[in-house]
Order: structure tokens, then C-alpha cells, then sequence
């Protein structure tokens, strides 16, 4: 069977234009559909694949046309060139990267130390020319690992340079210090390092548990300190307000024979006034002090007199005060 030139052609029209039509309905579903249903692996996702494509908020497109960096596409709708254009897509938004590193202190203790790196994709220039979207893109094999790798010799050459009570005491120092390092040169690479985080210390456990007892024995001291000064202060307080007490009963002793030097003095005087002899006036005030200190003797209740052995020189006043007996007996009668 023969077919004239003309009708081969309508034949194969007739089979290509339908294929032609499904191939870039398909290229059209896909494009919509990948642009919705695609993963994000750090900041750079994989490429578009459909004509039609959506950029999310907070990222970008990288159009490279025949496999060269043509454009940076923001948030949107966009059309792609099949074959020829290819999109990648690049997050801005902040990552939160957690790293684990272990190092030396200066006094030879291996520790872990738990890290939190933030960062996202330079975006302060412009999207033209070699920018940080580009850079971020172009000059870095795998920028989570390299960034790891700074940051593990910045680390490393800051713990070892201090004991670890230090690194302990001046953690958030070793934080600035080690995102200072990394910073400027992960900026050479598109990056910006937001914050850099120490989140744990990590210790052997045997260095745990000694540090456990040091503690604990410190606390010991420093309560042993402190019973031992408030022993003390009460000591001294209580010393203190003791010769305060015996300084003011010593003034008020003082004070008090003073007064009865002073009232011994005047009656003296008053004595010898009524024209009586010195002799007289003194035994007159015996006489007195006797009687008084007879008085207090009974108020107080005591039952006990002690008397001289001898009652030579007091002969006349055991005299009177036999006779005033004996007229009080008599006046009782």
C-alpha cells in the first residue's frame, strides 16, 4: 500500500500535535504541582520543574539559563522557559543549626559542648550582581558543614586556654568570642550569623562527681564560717553589753557612796550643831547606823547575826541597846 507524500504528513500531524499537547499539559501540572509539593533541605531546595511556578514568602528564585546565573525572582507567580531556565529556590528565613563539639580545658578535662547557631542567607544587598543570595548559592559546596568546621576551630582554640571553672563562669564570652571568628568569614560566603548559643557543658562523670563533693565541701566551710562568726559576734555582744552593765553599776556604786560619804558629812555636821562633843556625835551616829542596818536586816528576812568576839570597845552601845530592850519588854507588859 502506497501513501502519497501529503497524507503522510496529515498522518503524522494528526499523532504529534495531540503529543505535543499532553507533553506540555503535563509540563504545566507538573510545574504547579512541584512548586506546591517540593522539599526544602537547608536554605537551597531543589529546582522547578514545571513552566508555571510560586514563590513563597521569605524566599527567592535563582533563574540559571543554560546552566549560567541569569536572575534573582522574588516572592510570586513566574513563568519558566522549559529546558532552557532552570529555578532554585533559597530560603532567607533564619535557621536554627545545633552542633555537638568535645574539646580540652586548660587543666586537662575533656568536655561536650552543646551549640545553637543561628543564621540565614545575606539578603541586606542588592539581588544583582555577586550579592549574598549569590554567593550563598555559588561558593559553597555544603555551607552547613563548613560552618560546623569554623566553628569547631574557633571553639577549640578558646576552651583550652581556660580551667574549667572558667569556661563555666564565662560561657556567654566564649559564645561572643567564637561567633565574632565565624561571622566575618561565613559573611565572605553569603551568610550572616545571627546569634551563637552555648546551650550545655557537658563533664565526664567522674569530674561531675568530684565537682559535686567540691562543692559540697565549700558550702561545708562556708556554713562552718558562718556558725563560727555568729558564735563570735554573740560572744562579743554579750562581753560587750557585760561591761557596759558592770561600767554603769560601777558608776551607780560610785555614785551611791558619793551620796552616803556626802549624807554622813552632813549629819556629822548637824550632830556637832546641837552642842554635842566630837566623841559624842560620832557614837551618837554609830548609835544611828546601827539601828538602820538592824532595820534592813530584819526586812530582809535574815535569821543569822554575826557579832564580834570581843565587845570591849563596843561595850557602851551593847549597853544602851540592852537597856532600850529592856524598856521595850517592860512597855510590853
Amino acid at each position: 500500500m502506497y501513501y502519497d507524500f501529503g497524507e503522510l504528513i496529515a498522518i503524522v500531524t494528526s499523532v504529534l500535535i495531540p503529543l505535543i499537547v499532553l507533553i506540555v499539559i503535563a509540563k504545566v501540572v507538573g510545574g504547579i504541582v512541584g512548586a506546591a509539593g517540593r522539599s526544602q533541605h537547608g536554605t537551597v531546595s531543589d529546582g522547578y520543574q514545571g513552566v508555571f511556578y510560586v514563590i513563597q514568602q521569605q524566599h527567592v528564585g535563582v533563574i540559571e539559563r543554560l546552566g549560567k546565573f541569569n536572575q534573582v525572582v522574588g516572592p510570586g507567580f513566574h513563568v519558566r522557559v522549559p529546558i532552557i531556565d532552570r529555578v532554585r529556590d533559597v530560603n532567607l528565613m533564619t535557621e536554627d543549626e545545633h552542633i555537638t563539639f568535645d574539646a580540652k580545658t586548660e587543666d586537662n578535662v575533656t568536655i561536650e559542648l552543646d551549640v545553637s547557631v543561628q543564621y540565614h542567607v545575606d539578603y541586606s544587598q542588592p539581588l544583582e550582581g555577586p550579592s549574598g543570595i549569590y554567593k550563598s548559592l555559588y561558593t559553597l559546596t555544603d555551607p552547613v558543614a563548613q560552618m560546623k568546621d569554623y566553628f569547631a576551630d574557633a571553639l577549640r582554640s578558646q576552651i583550652p586556654s581556660r580551667k574549667l571553672d572558667e569556661v563555666f563562669t564565662e560561657k556567654d564570652a566564649i559564645a561572643r568570642a567564637i561567633d565574632e571568628v565565624v561571622s566575618e568569614k561565613m559573611l565572605e560566603y553569603g551568610y550572616v550569623i545571627v546569634t551563637t548559643l552555648i546551650t550545655s557543658i557537658k563533664l565526664p562523670k567522674d569530674v561531675q562527681q568530684s565537682m559535686n563533693r567540691i562543692i559540697a565541701s565549700k558550702n561545708d566551710l562556708e556554713s562552718a564560717k558562718n556558725e563560727a562568726e555568729a558564735d563570735r559576734q554573740k560572744t562579743v555582744i554579750a562581753a560587750q553589753a557585760k561591761a557596759e552593765a558592770m561600767e554603769a553599776e560601777g558608776r551607780g556604786i560610785a555614785n551611791q557612796r558619793v551620796a552616803i560619804a556626802q549624807g554622813i558629812r552632813d549629819s556629822i555636821d548637824v550632830i556637832q550643831g546641837s552642842e554635842l562633843t566630837s566623841e559624842e556625835a560620832n557614837r551618837l551616829f554609830e548609835y544611828t547606823q546601827h539601828i538602820g542596818m538592824m532595820e534592813a536586816f530584819a526586812q530582809a528576812g535574815a535569821s543569822t547575826v554575826v557579832l564580834p568576839s570581843e565587845f570591849s570597845q563596843t561595850a557602851p552601845v551593847l549597853r544602851d541597846l540592852l537597856v532600850a530592850e529592856e524598856a521595850k519588854k517592860a512597855q510590853e507588859q
